[in-house]
């Protein structure tokens, strides 16, 4: 399939690495535009006078938005190439994040935050695009350092919305003498510029990128090089594996409980430690920033211990950043002071953003041949791990859900020795071989011209 063999970070060139760059952009801005709320949550729970269950509700409506979606995401990528999906996403989400400052009651604010929510599914469709620009045997590193430059996204949503925005917006209405109260209208006002940036980047997307490393999808079917196959045919082969299953269990403890923290943790600082909505954001943002090396480090060292030990070793590898984040998050539950919370929760984070990047170290080796499929089923396992921890935080203090959260992490780490991967050796078991060694059982696409050079593509 023409994958390449290296990542070429500083490079532009098509299609490998343009492809890249245009995932993880498209992640990132999703994700600015999603997450561009949640700094600003203290204020809209005054201002429209909101418990602390309708804020959490939102949350969840939030998070679940993507659940299906990403499924969804997965399975077009397979078909429609992940250009157009990507494009799709960022439109979806972009818009209703705009009106943000149209919401006046709680029913509102969680049906805005439920579409806008639909931006998550960016995520599945950065890890269907770089796991078709390169080989798996440098997929881990790619797709880590896509995603988590893509989720710095969900960081620097928390400082650029409610340490820059928010205060500069609430200057300007104060200096303009507005009778209406400046933090009000500010809030209001600041969403507009991410949900902008989100919607606008999907021209980009479409008019300058690639689906493959052989050409656009639509092209290559009118050449007879792709063939359609129906979408239960896909859904069917992916959750037939057993390894899906577990998968989507540990990523919903890892991506789901970055969501989860990442929509608690303004919250938590202005309630714990009384910071204000500025103060609380800048504190949250230390959390996202990890994403800047974190999980690529995470993907690296899984390719690291594949080199040396093969599947063993990724899985070795997975198993010990579940152990340590979950560890580390009941370590920032039980945290006394700003200083020792706040180192805490970056800790907590690499291990997080280390455990994301080697589940999907794992994830291309499942069924190559519907790599979107089952990174959209995983992807919507971190959402509904979401769900469920951000239900636990609408009913208990923040700091017995934070602990709950932890040792549930901790206990999952357990299914890493359960992963068996056909024509792989797992944790405690030997290589796990084909029936018929002569053919692998996929969904593979036969094609009329193999000779056809990308160019024509």
């Amino acid at each position: 399939e023409d994958s390449s063999v290296e990542i070429a970070i500083f490079s532009t060139a098509r299609p490998h690495m343009r492809a890249f760059h245009y995932a993880w952009v498209t992640f990132f801005f999703a994700f600015l535009a999603w997450f561009s709320v949640t700094p600003l949550l203290p204020e809209i729970q005054d201002s429209l006078d909101l418990s602390k269950e309708e804020i959490w509700a939102s949350s969840i409506s939030s998070v679940a938005g993507a659940v299906f979606t990403r499924c969804i995401a997965g399975l077009c990528c397979d078909i429609y190439g992940a250009r157009l999906v990507s494009a799709a996403v960022l439109i979806i989400c972009g818009l209703p994040t705009i009106f943000t400052g149209l919401v006046n009651t709680a029913t509102g604010l969680c049906v805005l935050r439920l579409v806008a929510g639909i931006g998550g599914s960016a995520f599945v469709t950065c890890q269907y695009w770089t796991s078709t620009m390169f080989t798996r045997e440098v997929s881990g590193t790619a797709n880590a350092l896509a995603a988590g430059w893509g989720n710095l996204g969900g960081g620097i949503s928390q400082l650029f919305v409610g340490s820059m925005l928010f205060p500069l917006f609430k200057l300007i209405y104060s200096k303009a003498g507005t009778q209406q109260d400046p933090a009000t209208v500010s809030w209001r006002t600041c969403c507009i510029i991410p949900g902008l940036l989100c919607a606008g980047f999907s021209y980009f997307v479409v008019r300058y990128s690639d689906d493959s490393p052989k050409g656009n999808y639509h092209k290559r079917k009118k050449l007879g090089l792709m063939r359609k196959h129906s979408a239960w045919q896909h859904i069917k082969s992916a959750l037939s594996d057993f390894n899906t299953w577990l998968l989507v269990l540990m990523y919903g403890c890892c991506f789901g409980v970055e969501l989860t923290t990442t929509n608690a943790a303004a919250l938590y600082f202005t309630e714990e430690f009384q910071l204000s909505t500025e103060s609380a954001a800048a504190v949250a943002f230390t959390f996202g920033a990890m994403n800047l090396f974190a999980r690529g480090l995470g993907g690296f060292l899984s390719d690291v211990s594949n080199a040396y030990w093969g599947m063993r070793g990724r899985l070795i590898w997975q198993l010990t950043c579940f152990a340590l984040e979950g560890a580390f998050i009941m370590v920032f539950s039980k945290a006394k002071s700003l200083a020792g919370s706040i180192a805490a929760l970056m800790t907590f984070s690499i291990f997080v953003q280390g455990a994301e990047g080697s589940t999907f170290g794992i994830v291309p080796y499942l069924n190559p041949d519907l790599t979107g499929t089952v990174a959209g089923i995983i992807g919507a396992g971190g959402n509904a791990g979401a769900v469920v921890f951000s239900i636990i935080f609408q009913k208990l203090p923040y700091r017995d859900a934070f602990f709950w959260m932890g040792a549930s992490t901790t206990c999952m780490s357990v299914l890493s020795t359960l992963v068996w991967i056909k024509g792989y050796e797992g944790l405690f078991f030997k290589r796990r071989v084909f029936p018929n060694p002569k053919k692998r059982p996929s969904l593979q696409v036969p094609t009329k011209e193999t000779n056809i050079s990308s160019e024509k593509c």
